[in-house]
C-alpha cells in the first residue's frame, strides 16, 4: 500500500510539473509571437508614410486608407506583395526587405490606428444604388450581398475580407477592376467583379466610402 500511494502521488507530482512547463512553453511562445508594435510604428511612420500616412489616413485616393485595417489583413497581403503573388511593383519593392515578424509589426500598428480622415460619398444617387447592391446584392446576376463578408458597417472580417468603410471610392473601383481583368486574383472577387457593370462598381464604390 505504501508503494502504491507513493506511486500515485509521484505521478500527481509529475502532471503538476508537467503542466507547469507546458504553461511556460505556450507563454514563452505567444509572448516570441506577439507584434512588435514599436518595430511597426517605426516601418509604418519610416517606410509606408509617405504613400499611406503615419498614422494609416491616406492623403492620396491612389493609395488606400490603412488605419483601422485588420493586422492579419495587412500582413497577408504584404507577404503577397513580397513573394509577386499580388502584382504591384512598388509594393514589391517596399515589402522586399520585411521579414513576417515586420509585416505582422505594421499590420498591429495600423490596426489600432483611428480612420480620422475617410472618404466621403459625393454623388447621393449613385451611393443610393450601391447601398442596394452592398446589403442585397443583386439576384439576376447572382452576385451575393457585399456585407455577408465585408459586414454591415464595412468593418470587414479580419484575416479574410477588409475593412471597407470610408475607403477611397477611387481605390476601391481600381480594385474590382483588377478583380474583373484578372489582374489581381480572388477565388471570390474575381467572379463577383466580372459580373458587375462600370457603373455598378462606381456605386459600391461611392456607398462605401459613405460608410461609417
Amino acid at each position: 500500500m505504501t508503494y502504491q500511494k507513493a506511486g500515485r502521488g509521484g505521478n500527481k507530482g509529475g502532471a503538476i510539473a508537467a503542466a507547469v512547463i507546458l504553461g511556460f512553453c505556450l507563454f514563452n511562445a505567444a509572448a516570441q509571437s506577439k507584434p512588435d508594435a514599436a518595430r511597426g510604428q517605426q516601418i509604418a511612420t519610416t517606410v509606408c508614410a509617405a504613400c499611406h500616412g503615419g498614422d494609416g489616413n491616406s492623403l492620396a485616393a491612389a493609395n488606400p486608407h490603412l488605419a483601422g485595417q485588420g493586422e492579419q489583413y495587412i500582413a497577408t497581403q504584404l507577404a503577397a506583395f513580397k513573394s509577386g503573388a499580388r502584382a504591384n511593383p512598388i509594393m514589391q519593392g517596399m515589402a522586399a526587405n520585411l521579414t513576417p515578424d515586420d509585416m505582422k509589426a505594421v499590420g498591429a500598428y495600423f490596426a489600432t490606428q483611428k480612420l480620422t480622415k475617410p472618404a466621403v460619398a459625393r454623388d447621393a444617387k449613385l451611393a443610393a444604388e450601391g447601398q442596394q447592391i452592398y446589403r442585397a446584392g443583386i439576384k439576376k446576376l447572382d452576385v451575393p450581398a457585399c456585407a455577408g463578408c465585408h459586414g454591415p458597417n464595412g468593418a470587414g472580417i479580419p484575416a479574410q475580407y477588409p475593412r471597407l468603410a470610408g475607403q477611397w471610392p477611387e481605390y476601391t473601383l481600381a480594385g474590382l477592376g483588377e478583380y474583373a481583368k484578372g489582374s489581381r486574383k480572388h477565388p471570390v472577387m474575381g467572379t463577383i467583379a466580372q459580373r458587375l457593370s462600370d457603373r455598378q462598381m462606381k456605386a459600391v464604390s461611392e456607398y462605401i466610402a459613405g460608410m461609417r
